[in-house]
């Protein structure tokens, strides 16, 4: 596969779920009974959100592949005998699997969306003898260019691990051990496209949403808490992907990363994937980790 095409996942609620994207800077459009996630000034549906009455629920996830490669991806799918039917949330579209925690995945032919070179950080040049930051005023709503990755719960990353590579086509870009893991796309791509954390079950940990600055990851920190959302994690950096963070914790106790400046992983380099131990594995510098900010609310509601 060569891109992220588009996760979906259901919630109790949609207005409540418009009204936080629409406040992390998401050009959020209501269609058909669902909400669509895109990001301003481009044309691709990152994500789809649909109402459940219940906890939240990752649903399926979309991947983008090549149409020369549809039959070699049919042939892996028939083989260990993981296809199954679309998912009913879906258009039907493309090719159906489960992965190894049964999830549903689709593979469709569609238009790479991942970026072909690292997405460069937008700093302004200020002269000499001007102030560089803006007045508070001044500052203008973040929003996000495009999604990066997701982040998934499951019970067994080496597994997950497996089928990414060896089903998927993906490649490990670093780990550590067996409690998390990030995968690259083989055609380029950021360090990671998705990532598997160990929990006691499947589910979104986190949707990331790359913006232009780490000045972008301060204020979209700050604008979700002028909105009431102020329970999160960062300003922070990331060891392994370095890119600068800031998680906003959801209503439904998951969150969505201001991310800026990542890895990538050009097409024609063999990145060499690393072992890394826990204390190496998950940020550089940032404020106390939240307690529960690996716990999977698809299992049970946040308090």
């Amino acid at each position: 596969m060569h891109s992220e095409n588009r996760f979906v996942f259901t919630v109790p609620d949609l207005q409540e779920a418009e009204r936080f994207y629409m406040a992390f800077g998401l050009d959020v459009r209501r269609t058909e009974g669902r909400l669509d996630l895109y990001a301003y000034g481009h044309p691709h549906c990152w994500g789809s959100v649909h109402a459940n009455g219940a906890l939240k629920k990752l649903q399926y996830i979309s991947y983008g592949i090549f149409s020369e490669d549809s039959e070699v991806f049919r042939s892996r799918i028939q083989k260990p005998g993981i296809g199954c039917e679309a998912h009913p949330l879906s258009d039907g579209a493309g090719l159906w699997l489960r992965d190894p925690d049964d999830t549903r995945v689709q593979l469709v032919v569609a238009p790479k969306v991942t970026p072909t070179s690292k997405s460069e950080p937008v700093i302004p040049v200020v002269p000499r003898g001007k102030g560089a930051a803006p007045s508070r005023s001044a500052v203008a709503q973040v929003r996000p260019r495009r999604l990066t990755h997701i982040l998934q719960f499951t019970p067994d990353v080496l597994r997950m691990i497996e089928f990414g590579t060896q089903v998927l086509g993906l490649r490990l870009s670093d780990q550590s051990g067996d409690g998390i893991a990030f995968l690259h796309a083989a055609h380029g791509s950021d360090h990671h496209v998705v990532a598997f954390a160990k929990a006691n079950a499947p589910g979104l940990h986190h949707s990331s949403w790359d913006v232009a600055s780490v000045h972008e990851v301060g204020c979209g920190s700050e604008q979700m808490r002028v909105h009431g959302y102020t329970r999160g994690w960062g300003v922070g950096r990331h060891v392994l992907g370095s890119n600068y963070f800031y998680y906003v914790r959801d209503p439904w106790g998951s969150y969505a990363e201001y991310s800026s400046d990542i890895d990538f992983v050009p097409a024609d380099l063999d990145w060499q994937a690393g072992d890394h131990p826990a204390e190496d594995s998950f940020y550089v510098w940032g404020p106390p980790v939240p307690e529960d900010f690996v716990t999977n609310y698809e299992v049970s509601a946040p308090t």
